[in-house]
């Protein structure tokens, strides 16, 4: 088992920025692909932004460009800098997990996560 433990989330204003960070513990050897979802309240689960265990990227098309991820495979975290922030930002963000070999487009796919953590609330005030 893993477990993922979020933090960094709070209230911000419209243009700021934060840093998310996850730490993973438990069997993280078998954490291949980290990264970012996030739920706004009445919305279905959104990808962010996750990096797979060398190197590999993606990010959802509305944060390109603003958000980066970032992971230490020694230390099994995580992290999302997200710079420029929006309204639309507003979620809570979960860190997910998991130890199943994907390729780019799965890493999209919130149903392809093993692990996740229970969620950072961010609130981008306009």
């Amino acid at each position: 088992q893993v477990q993922l433990v979020e933090s960094g989330g709070g209230l911000v204003q419209a243009g700021g920025s934060l840093i998310l960070a996850c730490a993973a513990s438990g069997r993280t050897s078998r954490d291949n692909v980290m990264g970012w979802f996030r739920q706004a309240p009445g919305k279905e689960r959104e990808f962010v932004a996750v990096r797979r265990r060398d190197g590999a990227t993606a990010y959802g098309d509305s944060v390109k460009g603003r958000f980066t991820i970032s992971r230490d495979n020694a230390k099994n975290t995580v992290t999302l800098q997200m710079n420029n922030l929006v309204a639309e930002d507003t979620a809570v963000y979960y860190c997910a997990a998991t130890s199943r070999r994907l390729i780019i487009t799965a890493m999209t796919t919130s149903g392809n996560f093993d692990y996740w953590g229970e969620g950072t609330q961010v609130t981008v005030s306009s």
